[in-house]
């Protein structure tokens, strides 16, 4: 059984480490910050939140160059 244990452990690091590196646990960490300050809140759909983070990306010149 160790070896399916540790076989799940290094999966779960793998996939975190994929969320963090992709940044797709950021939505996940706006939602959880959104409801701890209020319960009730409205929260951005996760495509309403994409889009505002690429907008202010690409509106802020020490993100870098944009070429297309």
């Amino acid at each position: 059984m160790k070896g399916a244990a540790g076989l799940r452990r290094t999966a779960s690091k793998i996939r975190w480490f994929w969320r963090e590196a992709s940044g797709e646990a950021t939505y996940d960490r706006y939602v959880a910050h959104a409801r701890a300050r209020d319960p009730r809140a409205e929260v951005l759909s996760r495509r309403e939140f994409e889009r505002q983070r690429t907008d202010a990306r690409e509106a802020d010149p020490r993100e870098g160059f944009r070429c297309c």
